[in-house]
């Protein structure tokens, strides 16, 4: 398996976790990204442990370091989770009918559509 187009090849996660307290400090990368290693007790080891063991969380973490560095990002990943429970778009959900109610009751069975306005019934 090739890395030629994988930005983050060769770059440690404890560099990219150091760069960012560098360039950030605990507190804003913990409002950046909210994640309780950042913001309790944060150190780079804590964080290094959590970060492997959580893939979402290292998601955001590299992403950061991606788009800081002026880096290509990543397409954004297929998350079925969140697409099953929330549309991407408004256009995504179907309108919703509203079936007006009539004055003459026009639903007897046998009877066409329309027949009172074309004289067929």
């Amino acid at each position: 398996m090739t890395q030629a187009n994988n930005p983050l090849h060769g770059i440690k996660l404890e560099t990219i976790v150091t760069e960012l307290v560098e360039k950030y400090g605990w507190e804003e990368l913990g409002s950046r990204i909210n994640i309780q290693c950042f913001k309790d007790n944060p150190s780079v080891k804590s964080s290094l442990k959590f970060l492997r063991k959580t893939q979402w969380a290292r998601d955001k973490v590299e992403y950061l370091y991606l788009r800081v560095n002026k880096l290509p990002l990543p397409p954004p990943k297929d998350d079925s989770r969140r697409s099953a429970s929330k549309p991407q778009h408004a256009a995504a959900k179907k309108p919703q009918t509203v079936k007006s109610p009539t004055s003459k009751s026009t639903d007897t069975p046998g009877k066409p559509v329309n027949a009172n306005i074309w004289g067929n019934g």
